[in-house]
């Protein structure tokens, strides 16, 4: 399948199907608006989405980018009907491409506590727990 696979940047006609794959792959939360992520990530050159399409349809996302400290991974997912077949893996590896070119040399990402299959996907990657509790605080009125 990695012969047909085809990574790039997203682009605008893509949103709704990105969306799409983040709502099956069950990565999309309802606190989030996935257009507004998308509109944000893309906005200049410090991130993208990169998308693997395959056949003429978007199977994989991963949105990825830097901060000026270190890079930063969100949104990898493959479509339901397609995963199991290295996609994940495929997307990490264009993920830290984006960002070496960029001169980062650490990658960050978050997975939920209660995630363990995904911590144990990340884990075979090569990526380990910092040990560390990631803080947030919304500084912006809920939009009504």
């Amino acid at each position: 399948m990695a012969d047909d696979i085809t990574i790039r940047d997203m682009r605008d006609e893509d949103v709704e199907h990105v969306i799409a794959v983040w709502h099956a792959s069950g990565v999309a939360r309802p606190w989030n608006d996935p257009a507004r992520d998308i509109a944000f990530a893309r906005r200049d050159a410090h991130s993208t989405i990169l998308v693997a399409e395959l056949a003429g349809r978007i199977v994989a996302t991963a949105m990825v980018g830097e901060d000026g400290h270190r890079g930063w991974v969100n949104y990898v997912a493959a479509d339901p009907e397609h995963q199991g077949r290295g996609l994940g893996r495929m997307m990490m590896n264009a993920a830290e491409t984006f960002l070496a070119k960029r001169g980062v040399w650490k990658v960050q990402l978050l997975v939920r506590g209660d995630n363990a299959a995904v911590k144990r996907f990340y884990e075979h990657l090569g990526y380990h727990d910092t040990g560390t509790t990631c803080f947030q605080k919304v500084i912006e009125p809920t939009q009504i």
